[in-house]
């Protein structure tokens, strides 16, 4: 049963005045994580847009414990976090490793995988704005094709998106599934799901980014909407290799009512180089996407 926005716990975990850009989607999802995790929970990051958030030592929004690390490290010292915890008998604590897509789909993936195959104890949260957003909006493999990046500004990126989800998939974790900050409520069921599961646990967020989109700071909400009302993202979970739609992806594919990626795309300036030939190549992607995930289903 999904939970009601008033049986939210009161207590919050991020104190008001964080250094995130305005318009930032991270702080809404962040929230939320910590709401459905809470007071016992360990976080572990690189450097990224969470450590913006977090601010500098000893001032900090955070009322958990976090642990900074490099850039590429951070399954690695949630692994030892995780080993830790163990050897003191403390398994009423939960680790939290949050790295953006740079820290997770590039320089990341050696670390993250060899822990995912060896069923390390801890949540792998990968929090996707789809470029390395806080060293200055360059393009990583997770960027989408046609997107304009500072290291693609003249001819956009050409390649795919890497499918991580699934690169993280075929290692069988324990708990695997997609959110998106404009949908906090399944994000919280999908937290709170996580925080009870042993084994390792991977949660890809989607999270739009104005300042490297393109797109005023008040859609914030209403562009990772669009993302997921048009199938660019769906939001679905895997548990004991059941899979799952959920939320607003869950009731997209009983209407049938999805949107043209149009909808989305022309709302974000890092797509207006794109002609209407790749639009149309971008659609039939999503498009064969969707029907494989509605074939999982069972739709």
């Amino acid at each position: 049963m999904p939970t009601a926005l008033m049986d939210l716990p009161e207590k919050e975990y991020i104190l008001p005045g964080t250094r995130t850009c305005a318009g930032c989607g991270l702080p809404i999802a962040y929230r939320h994580i910590l709401k459905a995790l809470g007071p016992k929970t360990i976080v572990t990051l690189p450097a990224c847009c969470l450590t913006i958030l977090h601010g500098m030592y000893p001032k900090t929004p955070v009322l958990v414990n976090a642990v900074n690390n490099v850039f590429g490290g951070t399954a690695a010292s949630a692994s030892g976090l995780a080993a830790g915890l163990k050897a003191l008998g403390k398994d009423d604590y939960v680790v939290l490793a949050m790295a953006g897509d740079g820290g997770t789909f590039d320089m990341g993936i050696q670390a993250l995988s060899g822990a995912a195959e060896r069923q390390t104890n801890f949540i792998y949260v990968c929090y996707d704005n789809e470029a390395y957003m806080n060293t200055g909006v360059q393009r990583s493999s997770a960027t989408p094709s046609g997107a304009i990046t500072t290291t693609t500004p003249v001819r956009p990126k050409e390649q795919p998106k890497k499918d991580f989800i699934q690169i993280m998939e075929a290692h069988h974790p324990a708990y695997l599934a997609t959110t998106c900050s404009s949908y906090p409520m399944d994000l919280y069921d999908k937290f709170s799901k996580a925080r009870h599961i042993q084994g390792t646990r991977f949660i890809h967020l989607t999270v739009p980014c104005p300042a490297g989109w393109g797109f005023p700071t008040r859609e914030t909400i209403k562009i990772g909407r669009l993302a997921v009302e048009t199938g660019v993202i769906v939001l679905y979970e895997v548990e004991n290799g059941v899979f799952r739609l959920t939320g607003k992806s869950l009731s997209l594919a009983k209407t049938r009512r999805k949107r043209p990626v149009e909808d989305y795309l022309k709302r974000q300036a890092r797509f207006k180089k794109m002609t209407p030939e790749q639009m149309e190549a971008f659609q039939k992607e999503v498009d064969a996407r969707w029907e494989t995930l509605l074939a999982r289903a069972g739709f």
